[in-house]
């Protein structure tokens, strides 16, 4: 806050100054000790003042730390009064645009009787107004105000200004301090009066901290104190002295300064604090307040409100019961008048008796109510008035016992059951407003909705739309008064508590059939509950998936929807209603059928043009183990399905993984099929040449089939040739070499065919 002060001070005050003159307090220095106390303090002819005498700082431009002040400002609650400061009075007057710190280097001293009275030895800056009185009543009292420049980050927790308001009899030694916080003998000071530091120490008696100023505030003061008032019982006819002294304490840094309210020096009734909604202590609606003004040697009492005389209101009290500025006059020993004075005025507080309103979903009578929907029927939306409880009973509410602990889920045990709730507003006043449980007696039957499925799965489910639910909403309002809302749920429950209200577009949860709920309201308040029963139809019908359907040899083809539907539409041009149609041009053709439930379902029928397939050629892939592979070619382009056993076929017209062996490899379509046999080729990794007639040779199986003109060579693990075969010697090596039996060991072929390329591996002669 310092900063921001000192940063934008000279801007801000620029800004503001024209347009803020008016609103901040005016200082007037003219006045002398004699004029502040009698012209402006004082407010009573009965007490004889005298010994004036005022004292502050002595600045080079002429200022005073002492002065009179005006005020037309709402922020700041004195209209004029005294303003005693420990720096320059001037500086006092608003906006709150800088730090004032007047004071330095002036050897402006302290206060002996200050010090004691607040326990300190270092204060400095001082500014005092002392006078001598004569009272004739016994009792005196006069309102002030404190601000500091100290109220900012945590100096408030540490420092602070200190000030007094000193009484004592005349001829005798003791002060008493009347600048204490009420009920106790704590003087007040910023580190006495604050709330919670953010990040500093805990709140001090908050309850008589005013605020911290803005910018625009009508003083130029950090914060303030609340309106507080010093008073004290005196002796009528004795002479009494008092010193209303300031200081800075411990250096002149960040000024501070009292504020004594014009003509509050009472010396007369004290009726206590004004009782207002600014103040925050307002009273409480029906809250009779007595106020006391006994004065010894008073003998007459007039009582005033608004300035009005109140009929036959002359006794020393008077009971209060609506707002008004109140005033007694005291007449004493029937020379003087003296004058109370105290602005009260009732808080709002509104708790009206209401009824709420839910409906029953089985007309049992037992329902569940969420108590809190008649907040605004009870509060009338009257601002800070909150709800503090629900009871079964005054005497529970009262008591703050047996609260009802699930207010919004709340279930009625008796028809027309009534509720207690606690109402309070932001000062803390109480009243008890009575809640009616009902449940309404209109019927209305339940509704059926059809519709078919429209999306592309046929699965029950589909969307409901808004259109729907305006047919529905029109069904359940025909016959009954204008004015009804309708919101859907998806439980009974739901309904009840106005929990999780159904969105639209909506789409049914359960397949086919499926209850949810309309709630049908009244200006709010629950009108019906009515089931609404949502059916979807499926038309979902049998072998009506789309189809590719050729056109061979440019013969004309009949596309038949199927039976069983009451109405067919083609997208012909002209569109036909037909089972059936005939088409001899490739195309995309639709037809959309209607059910008798009106549910409709397309399908789509691509006609192509073909011819029946031709084989031209087969890749082989062989030798390659798990490789091997085969690739049909056919001509024309087109969509065919490809099998190796006439059973079952595929679309891809490659084969793999293929074991060695002879293929019939078959092609077709709608229009035709072809077929070719083909042999994938592989060596055999072993041989038995023992004459059990299995295994006793080793040769390639089918080889002169694919490569008739091939040649197999056989080497040992030397490179020595054992045998040269051509593709057609399907006998094949006998393990024989000069008629001599090789032994068991690996062997080497090297196959070469006859488009050149060679294939190398080796087997195993086992015996």
């Amino acid at each position: 806050m310092r900063e921001y002060k000192k940063g934008f001070g000279l801007l801000v005050l620029v800004l503001l100054s024209t347009i803020t003159r008016a609103q901040v307090i005016q200082i007037d220095q003219n006045y002398t000790a004699q004029q502040l106390v009698e012209n402006v303090l004082i407010n009573s002819g009965c007490a004889q003042a005298s010994s004036f005498s005022v004292s502050g700082g002595n600045f080079s431009d002429g200022s005073k730390s002492y002065a009179y002040f005006s005020n037309t400002s709402p922020s700041f609650p004195f209209a004029e009064g005294i303003i005693l400061s420990t720096g320059k009075a001037l500086s006092a007057q608003g906006p709150n645009s800088y730090i004032s710190d007047d004071g330095g280097g002036m050897g402006w001293g302290g206060d002996s009787d200050l010090n004691q009275a607040l326990g300190v030895s270092n204060t400095t800056n001082r500014t005092i107004l002392e006078f001598d009185f004569v009272p004739l009543s016994d009792k005196i009292s006069f309102d002030y105000i404190f601000a500091s420049e100290e109220y900012h980050d945590n100096a408030q927790c540490t420092y602070s200004d200190g000030f007094a308001f000193l009484l004592k009899k005349v001829g005798t030694s003791s002060y008493q301090n009347l600048a204490v916080i009420p009920g106790t003998n704590i003087p007040v000071k910023v580190t006495s009066v604050h709330p919670q530091v953010p990040g500093g120490c805990a709140a001090q008696n908050e309850a008589y901290f005013g605020s911290y100023n803005s910018s625009n505030h009508p003083t130029n003061f950090n914060g303030q104190t609340v309106v507080l008032t010093a008073q004290s019982t005196v002796e009528p006819g004795e002479t009494y002295h008092i010193k209303l002294v300031i200081a800075d304490e411990g250096n002149f840094r960040y000024d501070s300064a009292i504020f004594l309210k014009a003509g509050s020096f009472n010396i007369g009734p004290d009726l206590g604090a004004d009782r207002t909604l600014s103040g925050g202590n307002p009273l409480c609606p029906s809250e009779n307040l007595v106020l006391n003004g006994t004065l010894t040697g008073a003998t007459s009492y007039k009582w005033y409100r608004n300035n009005v005389a109140i009929s036959g209101a002359t006794n020393p009290t008077y009971s209060v019961s609506q707002s008004g500025t109140y005033k007694v006059e005291v007449t004493i020993n029937g020379t003087c008048t003296t004058t109370g004075e105290i602005t009260l005025e009732y808080a709002p507080l509104t708790a009206n008796n209401t009824q709420l309103t839910q409906c029953d979903d089985n007309s049992d009578g037992i329902t569940t109510y969420n108590l809190t929907n008649a907040q605004q029927a009870i509060t009338g939306g009257t601002p800070g008035v909150t709800i503090q409880g629900y009871y079964h009973t005054l005497l529970d509410a009262q008591n703050q016992i047996n609260s009802i602990g699930n207010f919004q889920n709340y279930q009625n045990t008796t028809p027309n059951e009534s509720i207690i709730v606690k109402v309070k507003n932001q000062y803390n006043c109480l009243a008890y407003a009575t809640v009616t449980l009902q449940i309404p007696n209109h019927s209305i039957a339940p509704v059926r909705f059809e519709k078919c499925d429209s999306d592309t799965v046929q699965n029950g489910s589909t969307e409901f739309t808004t259109a729907n639910f305006t047919s529905i909403t029109n069904q359940l309002l025909t016959g009954q008064p204008v004015g009804l809302s309708v919101v859907f749920f998806t439980s009974a429950q739901n309904a009840v508590l106005q929990n999780n209200p159904i969105s639209v577009p909506f789409t049914n949860t359960v397949p086919d059939q499926q209850v949810i709920y309309a709630r049908i309201s009244n200006v709010g308040e629950c009108y019906s509950i009515v089931a609404v029963t949502l059916i979807v139809h499926s038309f979902n019908p049998v072998n009506f998936h789309d189809e590719i359907v050729p056109i061979c040899d440019g013969n004309p083809v009949v596309l038949d929807a199927g039976s069983g539907f009451t109405s067919y539409l083609w997208n012909t041009t002209p569109t036909q209603n037909s089972q059936t149609i005939t088409v001899s041009t490739s195309g995309t053709y639709t037809v959309t059928v209607t059910n008798s439930l009106g549910c409709q379902a397309t399908k789509k029928f691509t006609i192509e043009t073909s011819l029946p397939p031709t084989i031209t050629s087969i890749e082989t892939q062989s030798f390659m183990g798990q490789n091997n592979s085969i690739t049909v070619h056919v001509f024309p382009l087109g969509n065919y399905q490809y099998s190796l056993d006439n059973i079952i076929f595929q679309n891809s017209n490659v084969f793999t993984p293929l074991n060695p062996g002879e293929y019939n490899v078959y092609v077709k379509n709608l229009c035709g099929d072809d077929n070719q046999t083909v042999y994938i080729l592989d060596y055999p990794h072993f041989f038995t040449p023992n004459n059990d007639s299995y295994n006793d040779t080793w040769f390639i199986k089918n080889l002169e089939s694919e490569y008739p003109n091939s040649q197999v060579r056989i080497f040992d693990r030397y490179g020595k040739l054992l045998k040269q075969m051509t593709a057609t010697d399907t006998y094949g090596w006998n393990g024989l070499y000069l008629n001599n039996q090789l032994p068991a060991d690996d062997y080497w072929f090297v196959l070469t065919l006859e488009n050149g390329q060679i294939i190398k591996g080796h087997f195993a002669l086992l015996r």
